[in-house]
């Protein structure tokens, strides 16, 4: 399974994973709804499960994926900050979006 991230959205998920409450933890990426032929994601705080795998990203940190759901396999994480601050989780694969 894939994740992909930009460098800043690494650097905001790497300064949460610094505070207490996320003690190790890891984020989770999961599938919010599905629409049709697309989903929408977000991200929490989890500890991984047999359930799960954990995916290793090029920004040297990692995500909890659910092994079996095909919608998150090539997830791509994107956090902008112009024009507004937002975070962007699509799935380029599957079609779908979140804006967060």
């Amino acid at each position: 399974m894939k994740v992909k991230i930009n460098r800043i959205a690494a650097k905001a998920l790497k300064k949460m994973l610094e505070q207490e409450e996320a003690k190790d933890k890891l984020f989770r990426i999961y599938v919010t709804s599905i629409h049709g032929d697309h989903a929408h994601y977000d991200l929490r705080l989890d500890t991984p499960t047999d359930k799960d795998a954990v995916v290793e990203t090029d920004k040297d940190i990692s995500f909890i994926l659910e092994k079996d759901n095909e919608y998150l396999d090539g997830v791509w994480i994107q956090y902008f900050q112009v024009p507004k601050e937002e975070w962007l989780i699509t799935n380029p694969a599957k079609g779908g979006h979140h804006h967060h």
